[in-house]
């Protein structure tokens, strides 16, 4: 029984970690209409920025603000400068120039910070079962979460961001700035994504630190629904207490595995994700 807790608050701390990351993609996903591949490159250089911050300073919440601050900047340039370049070139061109400015970040931080492993700190002890990082670490995902939600339920800024996404030349005849819009999103995503690389990396940084956080994370917001914050959040979380227990009980090796399985299975079974809706397209 003590095992069985041991593991299921240890899920749900990696559950907060792929929810965040997912809710990143969600955010930019609903935004723009395109899959964030270079995500986890925007959060990785923006977790070595607070590690930077934190070595000069020896304060974590300055290098944790900086962080923040630097992934939506990120984010801002990379759709200023990058992707709205793409806006006519076809679904494929994004997919592939996100993957490419993934290769490119990685490496550009191994050449800043090098690629052996550092220390990174965590935000609060993070010793016990359900240590005070932890909890951390759940509180502010949750918290975000819910923004996110109410962002883009409840706000006059959240629908012209899904209006600009899903008809943008109807909005930009509407009166909404297209492109602001846009920029808001990445901007918003490439920050909370910057939350999830802090959340994601300690005790250790390296430029491949958050590969394997990201095929989980995208795989907990394709099985909540890849528009959905509420189902990706729901997904994050189940899938992180999922791969616990194939860790705990199976061996680590296999968790990999299990998410691919995991995600193949609700894909045949519903191909819009647990929580998402089907859509009808006229051909």
């Amino acid at each position: 029984m003590d095992k069985l807790l041991t593991l299921t608050l240890g899920g749900l701390t990696s559950g907060a970690v792929y929810a965040a990351l997912g809710l990143s993609l969600v955010i930019i996903f609903r935004a723009t209409r395109v899959v964030n591949f270079a995500q986890p490159a925007l959060a990785l250089i923006s977790a070595y920025v607070a590690f930077s911050v934190n070595k000069a300073t020896g304060g974590y919440w300055l290098g944790f603000a900086a962080a923040l601050l630097t992934g939506a900047l990120l984010g801002a340039l990379t759709e200023r400068l990058i992707m709205r370049r793409l806006a006519d070139r076809g679904h494929l061109a994004p997919v592939i120039v996100t993957l490419g400015l993934l290769m490119v970040l990685q490496a550009v931080a191994g050449m800043i910070w090098s690629a052996e492993p550092r220390s990174f700190p965590y935000a609060f002890d993070f010793r016990g079962t359900f240590s005070p990082a932890a909890g951390f670490a759940v509180a502010v995902v949750l918290v975000v979460a819910a923004g996110v939600l109410v962002l883009f339920k409840a706000t006059p800024l959240g629908l012209r961001m899904r209006a600009a996404a899903f008809r943008p030349d109807v909005a930009g005849l509407l009166g909404v700035r297209v492109g602001l819009m846009l920029t808001i999103g990445w901007t918003l995503a490439a920050a909370v994504g910057a939350l999830a690389g802090l959340l994601a990396v300690p005790p250790f940084i390296y430029p491949t630190a958050l590969d394997s956080v990201f095929v989980h994370a995208l795989a907990a917001a394709v099985i909540g629904g890849l528009d959905n914050p509420v189902g990706t959040i729901a997904g994050g979380f189940a899938l992180g207490v999922g791969l616990s227990f194939v860790s705990g009980y199976v061996g680590p090796e296999l968790v990999t595995m299990a998410a691919l399985a995991i995600l193949v299975a609700v894909l045949v079974v519903r191909p819009h994700g647990l929580f998402g809706h089907a859509v009808a397209r006229r051909v």
